[in-house]
């Protein structure tokens, strides 16, 4: 990788948990940045993206994660990122190609974005290149061999972090929906799923991708056995029985 007076950054998206469902493109620059950065809560300092893609990071490659809080008050978020960014943003500006880690896709629902934004902001004139990485609820449908979308059917990617009110303001005007982040309000979620007529054609994955992957073919067993942080739904208003779901 050619060095010039100022670094780069590249995002990259390290796929929902199997090693090998990481671009092969991602994978040459991992092997020749000066630095890597990755994100954790502010309650831990590790990294899920590092441990998936470990395998290809050189031993004598830093390791940088940064902190960055789950909380919603949006002043002491912002001043995170901002802060992080500005780490980022002198590592750089000393010359160093570096990348940012994240899960699945680094422009879906990732902490790259934010830092994107603020690298944008801070020094527009940054080289800033994102590779884009294979999402969970991609990795999800291959998993239950359930197609997103088919002919002319609509897809709906929601955030389930704040119950079900997304699904039942949208879920009439699309045919299929995935609810990413359903370890929260999940008894609010399954109320809306059934509310519009959705809950038998719904199917919950947990850890997609991971060696503790599971398959939830009743998505309201969730309420009684409160699902992790790495939780998902797809729910089509085609009848599932048709794509033979997996069994639990």
């Amino acid at each position: 990788m050619e060095k010039t007076n100022k670094g780069a950054l590249y995002g990259i998206g390290v796929g929902p948990g199997d090693p090998d469902l990481i671009p092969i493109k991602s994978i040459k620059i991992l092997k020749t940045v000066d630095l890597i950065f990755a994100a954790s809560s502010t309650k831990n300092r590790e990294s899920r993206a590092v441990s998936i893609a470990r395998t290809y990071i050189p031993d004598h490659t830093e390791v940088r994660i940064l902190p960055f809080p789950m909380t919603k008050d949006k002043n002491e978020k912002m001043a995170y990122w901002q802060k992080n960014t500005q780490d980022i943003l002198s590592e750089i500006d000393s010359g160093k190609n570096a990348a940012f880690l994240t899960l699945g896709d680094p422009l879906t629902y990732a902490t790259y974005g934010y830092v994107l934004k603020y690298m944008k902001e801070l020094a527009p004139d940054t080289s800033l290149v994102t590779i884009p990485g294979i999402t969970s609820f991609q990795a999800a449908s291959s998993s239950v061999n359930i197609p997103l979308v088919e002919g002319e059917e609509s897809l709906l990617l929601i955030s389930g972090v704040e119950g079900g009110d997304s699904i039942r303001k949208l879920s009439n005007h699309v045919d299929n929906i995935v609810i990413m982040k359903a370890y929260k309000n999940v008894q609010d979620i399954c109320d809306a799923l059934n509310e519009n007529d959705l809950i038998e054609g719904s199917i919950g994955i947990r850890n997609c991708g991971m060696d503790n992957e599971e398959i939830i073919n009743d998505v309201r067993k969730l309420v009684d056995n409160p699902p992790g942080y790495w939780t998902l739904v797809i729910s089509k208003k085609k009848s599932l029985s048709s794509f033979n779901k997996k069994r639990q």
